[in-house]
């Protein structure tokens, strides 16, 4: 075993720059694309490796007539311990099914067949990226990439009959332009997409991006192609786009068979593995990474939970990307306009790309400076879980590069895990609202007190969150000293934000289920957990001993109200004097101050700042299922709510309520859109016993076929029928063919039971019953809401 290096484990340690792109084969062959960092210039380099597995056995292999096999023993405990290679890694992989199968008795036929427990077999451009200590991107900025985005605007959804007329392109010197069909029949669209080919080929940019790129444009182009005989070549080298299994992607069982002249998949990893029906793809082409700006989008609100949805104008918008004379046509409408007013769709088609370009820089840069660590492709980092997707294949690296054999994937001993610590102190409205932050509990606590997997008997897990957060913290300081919106600063944010994404990931890589995580340690991982409570626990008292009242408390910070005559300067004093009795290493920060709060349920609340944002947390406020009239009732009157205007709560309910009996609110704005979980068949076979209504409203509209995952807008209608609505595609307006036929007293009792009721904690009950009496009920002896005042009610000591 070698003496480690730790810098290496994180790094890797060719200093190779430039690289763009890496693609390797199974038979040993790599192509790596560098853009030179002073000259900007592309380079092509064709290298051999050595493909290569790790065995828990060699029997398999033993008189194996495979070219250039070699072995050797690999040091320590693990029962990975057998490093194989040779010069093709096809014929070794057939060897060892063969030797498998003998030994077996039975056909073994792929090489994850043999289980995780005896085999590590990693994609090719992985092999060769871990064996060579290569990463991508050495020397480059995000801005240095040559970044080409295209969008499809189709006749329809369906890629089996629909077409596409338009393709937008923003070339990656910033022209953008539009590729439209020179007709309407099969020759004109095949015409459309071998033009879009030769415009990718010409501006041959190193990443191609677009917004659901991998959940819409990419499979739809590939199957209209498919089906009109056009060869799709969108990468560097010739043939047809390649598959891999992905976490989000197409169900294969969608696109034909598996190998329909679109390509085979590259062998997966655990995180991609599912079940064959329910098997999931994304293409790729070699040569350029294919970018899902919809990736960043989630991996972002996953932690920052304020996006006001996942569409890419809600977040364009939301950053700032989206212009005040931004064209808005309804989805469903783009080509009905197109034929009488193509000028508008153009505006429509290029303001997309232009957002989803700039959306990618905002949103992009961590997975840009994870790619400068891990061993793998960028795009696989993009669209990749931080613990399995980053910190497994780093681990991988380490234990191969010190010679040390890795532990197999295993079963747990039936210990369970420990939760962590939740308090929920109050419900109700709060003001003058503190949240001090615990930056990093859990990884925090591993690192002060040396808690790591039992079985990473190289320590190589707390080395790399050690070095990680020593990183950060040099990226951090980097980026304050850099100016304002210049590529330096934007650099150093973005490798902050990797680095946070990885280390806050740590601990649930320690505590997975041993089949998901190589070196998941429950033990280790519930003395975390204790060690949390306690921590939790000290500053609770400690904050509460200085006069707060606590309101919530969890492993991301705690959330306490202060005396109105406090300034900002004695919440900050708090802080700080509680930070100071923390164990090392965990930091207690002064995150954000609000004029008010309400505390629903745990991790579920809306702050309003001093400036009047409205800030909300948690599925109570925040749905991909809710109706939009109810999602709107909801912001205007939790407003009104947190701003201790009782009276306009109450005017917030009546008008909705009238609109909704005037139905002056359009269908789409009461619909509710649901994901299909039943294919056809199987809701044909539950139906006589429960009726759904999105099944319903399906087949009520004439639709007797549809898709597992896919997502429908639907409605009760007046009389207990289901009704199907177009998507908006976010840009609202009225349809003038709206029947308004919706279910007007069952959307009123939603609009007081679900919507309504999420108010509840912050009114007194026979207050809630005031504000939300309906209007032609009310009581001759009720407080006027003006004098009704908001509550905070202690539910824990």
């Amino acid at each position: 075993m070698t003496a480690p290096n730790e810098d290496e484990w994180l790094w890797g340690w060719d200093p190779t720059p430039g690289i763009v792109s890496v693609w390797a084969e199974a038979d040993g062959r790599a192509i790596v694309w560098r853009r030179d960092p002073e000259t900007k210039v592309l380079e092509r380099d064709d290298e051999r490796f050595r493909p290569w597995l790790l065995l828990d056995r060699l029997d398999d292999l033993r008189g194996a007539a495979v070219p250039g096999l070699a072995w050797r023993e690999l040091d320590g405990p693990g029962a990975l311990r057998f490093l194989v290679s040779a010069d093709d890694g096809n014929a070794l992989t057939r060897a060892l099914l063969a030797g498998a199968s003998r030994r077996l008795g039975e056909n073994v036929r792929q090489i994850r067949d043999l289980g995780d427990a005896h085999v590590l077999s990693l994609p090719p451009d992985e092999q060769y990226l871990v064996a060579t200590g290569r990463t991508y991107f050495r020397g480059l900025a995000f801005d240095d990439l040559r970044r080409l985005q295209f969008d499809l605007e189709t006749t329809g959804l369906d890629p089996a009959r629909d077409r596409i007329f338009l393709v937008a392109v923003r070339h990656p010197d910033g022209r953008v332009g539009t590729i439209e069909a020179r007709g309407t029949g099969d020759a004109a669209e095949a015409d459309l997409i071998r033009r879009l080919a030769a415009t990718i080929a010409e501006a041959d940019p190193d990443v191609i991006e677009n917004h659901n790129l991998h959940g819409f444009d990419l499979p739809f182009v590939a199957r209209r192609a498919q089906v009109l005989g056009v060869p799709l070549a969108l990468g560097r080298v010739g043939g047809p786009l390649r598959q891999r299994g992905a976490r989000r992607g197409v169900r294969a069982s969608g696109l034909g068979t598996r190998d329909s002249g679109l390509g085979s998949p590259q062998p997966t990893s655990p995180e991609s593995r599912v079940s064959s029906p329910d098997y999931r793809i994304r293409y790729v082409a070699p040569g350029r990474e294919l970018i899902d700006t919809l990736d960043a989008t989630i991996r972002y609100d996953h932690g920052a939970r304020e996006l006001p949805g996942h569409g890419l104008k809600a977040v364009a918008r939301h950053f700032g990307l989206a212009g005040p004379e931004r064209e808005l046509i309804r989805g469903d409408q783009i080509h009905v306009v197109y034929r009488t007013d193509p000028a508008r769709v153009r505006r429509y088609a290029t303001a997309d790309v232009e957002e989803v370009a700039g959306l990618a820089r905002v949103l992009g840069g961590a997975a840009f400076a994870l790619a400068r660590m891990a061993p793998r492709r960028y795009e696989r980092l993009a669209d990749a879980g931080a613990a399995t997707g980053v910190i497994d294949p780093l681990l991988v690296r380490a234990y191969l590069r010190a010679g040390a054999a890795l532990p197999a994937y295993e079963a747990g001993d039936g210990t369970p895990h420990s939760g962590a610590a939740l308090h929920l102190f109050a419900t109700g409205v709060a003001r003058h609202v503190v949240k001090a932050d615990v930056a990093s509990l859990y990884p925090s606590l591993m690192r002060a007190f040396r808690i790591g997997p039992a079985r990473d008997h190289l320590g190589a897990l707390l080395a790399i969150v050690d070095r990680l957060v020593a990183q950060r913290l040099e990226a951090k300081d980097a980026a304050r000293a850099a100016p304002a919106g210049s590529a330096e600063r934007h650099t150093q944010e973005a490798v902050s934000a990797a680095m946070k994404i990885v280390v806050n990931s740590a601990y649930g890589y320690l505590a997975a289920g041993g089949e998901l995580t190589r070196f998941a340690d429950v033990h280790a991982a519930n003395e975390v957990t204790r060690r949390g409570r306690e921590t939790l626990g000290l500053m609770c008292r400690e904050l509460a001993a200085r006069g707060v009242t606590l309101l919530e408390a969890d492993t991301d910070g705690v959330y306490f109200a202060v005396p109105d005559a406090w300034s900002e300067a004695d919440e900050r004093r708090v802080v700080a004097e509680v930070a100071a009795l923390l164990p090392p290493l965990v930091k207690l920060e002064f995150e954000g101050r609000y004029a008010a709060m309400l505390s629903h349920e745990p991790k579920n609340y809306a702050l309003l700042t001093y400036d009047g944002r409205l800030l909300l947390r948690g599925v109570a406020f925040r749905s991909s299922r809710a109706e939009p009239y109810g999602d709107a009732f909801l912001r205007r009157a939790l407003e009104r709510l947190l701003a201790g205007d009782v009276a306009g709560v109450r005017d917030a309910y009546l008008d909705t309520l009238g609109r909704l009996r005037a139905r002056a609110i359009p269908t789409h704005d009461v619909s509710s859109r649901v994901r299909l979980t039943k294919t056809p068949a199987q809701y044909a076979a539950s139906r006589g016993s429960r009726r759904e209504l999105a099944y319903e409203a399906l087949l009520a509209s004439g639709r007797s076929d549809w898709s597992v995952g896919e997502r429908v807008r639907v409605y009760r209608t007046q009389g207990g029928g289901a009704g199907v609505v177009p998507e908006r595609d976010e840009a609202g307006g009225a349809d003038a063919a709206d029947p308004r036929d919706y279910d007007v007293e069952h959307y009123a009792r939603v609009l007081l039971d679900t919507y309504a009721a999420r108010l509840a904690r912050g009114l007194a009950p026979e207050d809630f019953d005031v504000v939300f009496a309906d209007p032609d009920q009310l009581s001759l002896f009720a407080p006027r809401a003006e004098e009704i005042r908001t509550v905070l009610t202690t539910t824990l000591s």
